[in-house]
């Protein structure tokens, strides 16, 4: 166990801590977090998080409670803001490793905990200062403490009550602060997620056993733990700020989030098909493997096993849960990875080759492992050759090293390649994560990060040497979020060209922070003068197509950023 750990260890450190500062805070959620976190440690209210020098109901406070101690110890910096997220998806890996050793055997648990380690949802994740990933920690150890506490073996011993009890002190607590982290659906998906398990075991269980199946005194140690956590803080909050504060959590940020687009934009029922597929790159071709189990599973060739119920169970409550949703986004399905690398990781092995001689014949289950890394091997390539294309617009990088990157890629896919069709047991595998930590890393060192400043940081630079400390600084459609994170200055967000000409019509001397093309119209039709004091070329990730990566043209994809003045 030891090994598999210290292993562990050294692929998440990898994965998800090596260049954690590397890359600005990003113009979008990452800097609300970063930013509020800043000001908590600024101004010592650890009570109410502040972003933009305004209130901000819309999350609980536990990951503003994390990263505003992590700015206490490292100081206030990228990588201090993006720790609790790299920390939770180190944690994510052991938990599925502890999950597989106890439900199937070391080498299950382990493989797939690497799945989870190395899979693209939780390296892009894990590497923001987001609280999706701790949530996602903590909905999957609570599931994982509910569905061990109800589904363990009963035995007579009152030692295995205890046990089990304290699986539920465990599920309560992770509910608890998964409720602190975002909210409601820390408590709702666990306890989802349990009920079909113990419906299964009371159906199951006959006699004596049914009758230590959990009870009320379980579903309410449970409650009270959640309770005695979570409770505190929003009671503090109602007192400091009036119930008018849990009304708008409870319903506004949770119940219309999840019923009506009031916050996003309505998608189709299959939203999160092509969004588990991606949050499992580059693992995600072995999922074609299911398809000769199930069916045999259908046409009753083969049960499903209790393990493997449970992790079905497990990673279908998040999935249907969130589908029904009205408001989806991506991130939202982080928890069901685990459970769903459970199962990869038990497909995987038992089609990989015997330790035998090499020679003996290949058989159908080993021909399909060997074709799945094939395909494996061909999106390595594409993302290859996806990231050379796109060498025009990563204008923060020398070409060596978007060279040196490519062809690290590269060398996975031809890897993969050869690997797939090898007939030693272990070598796929092994390969596969090797494969899939250098080009991770390779894309995080080439696209998502830059060896120097980046734009936005350059631009906060420029802006503190022109900013005489007391004209009101606007941002319009650019660096709208994450500006005020390395200025530390307000700034109003303005979201139409009206109120962008009404700004810059004051008598006073203001700042705007805007990209050319967007001061060009009221420029030209409102007759506005503006001087500019500084001007950065900027690539927008939020603007990327497959158009932008496939035919890449810097005058149509970068951005001049200006700061400009109206004196």
């Amino acid at each position: 166990m030891s090994r598999h750990v210290l292993i562990l260890g050294l692929v998440c450190f990898l994965t998800f801590f090596a260049g954690l500062g590397r890359g600005a805070i990003g113009d979008s959620d990452e800097a609300f977090y970063a930013e509020a976190s800043r000001e908590m440690v600024a101004s010592g209210d650890w009570l109410t998080p502040y972003y933009n020098y305004e209130l901000r109901f819309q999350k609980p406070i536990l990951f503003y409670w994390l990263v505003s101690a992590s700015y206490t110890v490292a100081g206030v910096r990228e990588a201090a803001a993006r720790f609790p997220s790299a920390l939770a998806g180190f944690g994510l890996a052991i938990l599925t490793y502890l999950a597989g050793r106890r439900w199937f055997d070391a080498a299950t648990g382990f493989f797939a905990a690497t799945v989870v380690a190395t899979s693209f949802g939780y390296f892009s994740i894990g590497r923001l200062s987001l609280p999706d990933l701790p949530l996602a920690f903590f909905i999957a150890a609570s599931t994982w403490g509910l569905i061990e506490a109800i589904g363990s073996p009963i035995a007579t011993a009152s030692l295995s009550v205890s046990r089990r009890r304290l699986w539920f002190v465990f599920a309560g607590l992770m509910m608890g602060l998964g409720l602190l982290a975002k909210g409601p659906v820390g408590v709702a998906l666990p306890v989802l997620a349990a009920i079909p398990v113990w419906w299964h075991e009371r159906r199951s269980t006959t006699g004596e056993d049914a009758a230590r199946l959990p009870g009320l005194f379980d579903v309410l140690l449970v409650g009270a733990i959640v309770v005695a956590v979570a409770a505190p803080w929003f009671v503090a909050m109602a007192q400091h700020h009036g119930l008018a504060y849990v009304h708008r959590f409870f319903i506004g940020e949770n119940l219309e989030r999840f019923a009506t687009d009031r916050y996003n934009e309505p998608r189709p029922l299959w939203f999160y098909v092509p969004i588990v597929l991606g949050g499992l790159m580059p693992w995600s071709p072995f999922i074609l493997l299911w398809l000769p189990t199930w069916r045999r599973v259908f046409r009753r060739e083969r049960s499903v096993t209790r393990a493997e119920w449970r992790a079905i169970i497990w990673a279908a409550v998040p999935f249907i849960f969130y589908s029904a949703s009205i408001g989806k986004q991506p991130r939202y399905i982080l928890p069901m990875l685990p459970p769903m690398a459970l199962l990869l990781a038990r497909t995987v092995i038992a089609r990989l080759p015997d330790d035998g001689p090499s020679v003996a014949p290949r058989t159908g289950r080993q021909r399909a492992l060997a074709w799945c890394g094939t395909v494996c091997a061909v999106l390595f390539l594409i993302l290859g050759i996806l990231l050379h294309r796109a060498r025009p617009l990563l204008f923060v990088l020398t070409p060596s090293l978007a060279l040196v990157c490519t062809g690290i890629i590269t060398a996975g896919a031809v890897s993969v390649l050869i690997a797939s069709w090898t007939r030693r047991r272990w070598v796929l595998p092994v390969t596969m994560t090797v494969a899939s930590i250098a080009t991770l890393l390779s894309l995080h060192y080439s696209v998502a990060s830059a060896a120097d400043l980046e734009p936005v940081q350059v631009m906060a630079r420029k802006y503190a040497a022109a900013y005489q400390g007391h004209e009101p600084s606007a941002t319009y459609r650019v660096f709208v979020r994450n500006l005020v994170f390395y200025t530390g200055v307000k700034q109003t967000d303005l979201v139409q060209p009206e109120q962008v000409v009404e700004f810059l019509r004051q008598p006073r001397r203001v700042l705007c922070v805007i990209t050319r093309d967007d001061l060009d119209r009221p420029t030209r039709e409102h007759g506005l003068r503006t001087s500019t004091l500084a001007e950065v070329q900027y690539f927008n990730p939020a603007g990327v197509r497959l158009r932008t990566l496939l035919w890449p043209d810097p005058s149509r994809d970068l951005e001049t950023v200006l700061l400009v003045t109206n004196q």
